[in-house]
């Protein structure tokens, strides 16, 4: 089967993680000098990776949406896919807002422990459609392990 790039789905799928990450950013930005006055674990990466990584990370996310969208599986399979990827991507984006706004680190480790959760569902299902979008959000699920790593480590030291 020939690969048929679709640029308008390729743009949409690229801004849907975009977006949503941006509007999270702008949502918490008054809040973001937290992560500086509190006592954090080792290992913690200075506050300026966290925007290089997370781009990063948004555009793996559209690109794995994009080629799971650009499939020619069954629509059952690639709409479980889409709705794992909306939940996780829903989650991904209260994360901040209660983690840097509200400050509640411990409700913010819970909705991450989900978040992982449903982020290891999708990345099932993505596999079932697109091997390489599933390969994709490794380095997501990477990044979020760590973060739990923090996030429950700066539970525990504040």
């Amino acid at each position: 089967m020939v690969f048929k790039f679709d640029l308008k789905r390729f743009l949409i799928s690229i801004a849907i993680p975009l977006l949503v990450g941006g509007l999270s950013a702008v949502i918490t930005s008054g809040n973001m000098n937290i992560y500086s006055s509190i006592v954090r674990p080792p290992l913690s990466p200075p506050s300026w990776i966290f925007p290089v990584v997370w781009s990063v990370l948004y555009v793996l996310m559209g690109v794995s949406l994009y080629l799971v969208w650009n499939t020619a599986s069954r629509d059952n399979i690639k709409r479980r896919a889409f709705i794992l990827f909306g939940i996780q991507l829903a989650l991904n984006f209260i994360w901040s807002p209660i983690f840097f706004n509200q400050q509640q680190f411990l409700l913010a480790f819970v909705v991450l422990i989900i978040l992982l959760l449903f982020t290891v569902l999708m990345i099932l299902s993505f596999y079932k459609t697109s091997k390489k979008a599933a390969l994709l959000q490794l380095p997501y699920l990477l990044w979020l392990t760590f973060a739990a790593y923090l996030n429950f480590a700066i539970y525990l030291l504040n």
